[in-house]
């Protein structure tokens, strides 16, 4: 399942995430107003850069499909897997769907009051033990705990963040302010209509391109099996 940017984002590709979560058999909400938060994580592993995309789509009054898209990061920041707070690694969040797992606080940014989003229930990380910039998937220890994995801002209103860094040591981090006010006003409606708990689904590329090769190999296998079972049927069963 190929990745985003928000810029560029299409009812058609809304429509595959919902068709993968489906696939997943991941709980979508259709309730007005309650909102479906979707990270997309990018096939990059080059760590620091805000290259996936935060998919939020929801149902209206009408029963109509409405979403939004955004851009952010699902990764932690060079800073951190090079300096990690826990001797095991930086915390990398693996892909699934964790079911209201966060709410909604009051906090503050650069002096500016703003809300973020705090973990309450557990989550599975991978544990980035390389201290390098590369983004390590294949070899790091998962564990699930609570780990403070928040979704918040890395920005201030007078800017958009380009890099990572310090933002997060594995949360998600939106990159531009004015999309997680505009985030928050939806988060808002929600946490007033059905209380103050969120759901969040990630998908990761980097797994599904993975799984996608395994099992395309397995196909080859038994295409090639099944070929050379006819062969042997028609040539030699009969003699």
């Amino acid at each position: 399942m190929a990745t985003s940017t928000a810029s560029n984002f299409t009812l058609k590709r809304v429509q595959d995430v919902i068709a993968s979560m489906k696939w997943w058999d991941y709980i979508i909400y259709q309730e007005p107003h309650k909102l479906n938060i979707v990270g997309l994580r990018s096939a990059e592993t080059q760590a620091n850069a805000f290259d996936d995309t935060i998919l939020v789509f929801w149902y209206d009054d009408n029963k109509k499909l409405q979403f939004r898209a955004y851009q952010a990061s699902t990764d932690p920041g060079t800073f951190w897997l090079n300096n990690p707070i826990e001797a095991l690694g930086t915390a990398i969040l693996k892909g699934g769907q964790y079911v209201e797992a966060w709410k909604l606080i009051d906090t503050s940014r650069f002096g500016f009051p703003t809300q973020e989003f705090l973990q309450i229930k557990p989550v599975t990380i991978i544990r980035d033990y390389n201290r390098d910039a590369v983004l390590d998937f294949m070899n790091g220890r998962e564990t699930t705990g609570e780990y403070a994995i928040n979704i918040h801002t890395g920005t201030n209103p007078q800017q958009q963040s380009i890099s990572v860094d310090k933002w997060s040591a594995g949360c998600v981090v939106f990159a531009i302010w004015a999309d997680w006010q505009e985030f928050l006003g939806l988060a808002n409606k929600h946490k007033q209509l059905y209380g103050n708990v969120f759901t969040f689904a990630l998908f990761d590329e980097r797994a599904t391109i993975r799984t996608q090769r395994r099992y395309g190999s397995l196909a080859g296998f038994l295409i090639v099996l099944g070929v050379a079972y006819w062969f042997w049927r028609n040539n030699f069963l009969k003699k």
